[in-house]
């Protein structure tokens, strides 16, 4: 009798003991997934966030694109005359003037210096400006220029275009969609600056494009410090030089 009541305890015992096995087991499970859903919560919030990054970086970066091309239509110094109208489209940012200057030297000395302005539009850390005849690109770190300076020069003569904005320009900033007009009266005056060894200096915010494009018409470049600096590039040789300044009287407000 006696070894039947001690079987008897033996077995609840066990059974006691794998009830709460399974109750440790099974609270287990629960932590285990409560675990695995915040980290695919976690997860998904992340690439939420990763997705929202892209997004906003290619919106940014087609805006560029789009402002870019449009400076280029809008804003014809060289072959337009009289009044001119273009429009340049954005989901978001600004698009106001600077100012800027455009210094030509003859021998080392400053003969015409102009406050040439540009023209720039901002999104984040994108940046496109219409500066000294050329559209600038880039970001806050690094910069490119798509179109050249109308600057022409050989062994016998340098000409210096110099695209100059204008004192009341305006500015258009807005989101979800901004058309900005730019309307210019353009007009042109040739200066001729005899014969000597020319420098054309350009005080810019992006001085790397700068430097780039006057190594490429053969200049020996330099930059002084300033805010922002100014590009040097030096024409060595003699040559006869001649400064072409387009005035724009140019005028930015919103709407199409």
């Amino acid at each position: 009798m006696s070894r039947n009541r001690d079987r008897d305890r033996n077995h609840d015992r066990d059974r006691n003991r794998n009830r709460d096995r399974g109750r440790s087991r099974g609270q287990s499970n629960v932590v285990a997934v409560a675990l695995l859903l915040g980290i695919a919560a976690a997860s998904m919030g992340a690439l939420t966030a990763a997705v929202g990054v892209i997004v906003d970086s290619s919106a940014t970066q087609a805006d560029a694109d789009r402002v870019a091309a449009d400076l280029e239509t809008a804003v014809d110094p060289i072959a337009a005359t009289g009044p001119q109208r273009g429009r340049v489209t954005f989901a978001e940012g600004r698009l106001y003037a600077v100012e800027r200057t455009l210094e030509v030297r003859a021998d080392g000395s400053a003969v015409e210096r102009l406050d040439v302005g540009a023209l720039v539009y901002r999104a984040g850390d994108r940046r496109v400006a219409f500066h000294a005849g050329a559209v600038v690109r880039g970001t806050d770190g690094r910069g490119w220029l798509e179109t050249e300076p109308p600057v022409t020069v050989d062994d016998d003569v340098l000409i210096v275009g110099a695209p100059r904005l204008g004192d009341d320009v305006g500015s258009v900033a807005g989101t979800g969609g901004v058309t900005a007009t730019v309307e210019t009266n353009v007009s042109h005056d040739r200066r001729s600056l005899g014969d000597a060894t020319f420098a054309v200096a350009v005080e810019t915010s992006a001085p790397g494009a700068w430097e780039r494009a006057f190594e490429e018409l053969g200049a020996t470049v330099s930059r002084e410090p300033g805010e922002p600096p100014t590009v040097v590039a030096t024409f060595d040789g003699e040559r006869t030089g001649y400064l072409v300044v387009h005035d724009l009287d140019a005028e930015v407000s919103a709407g199409g």
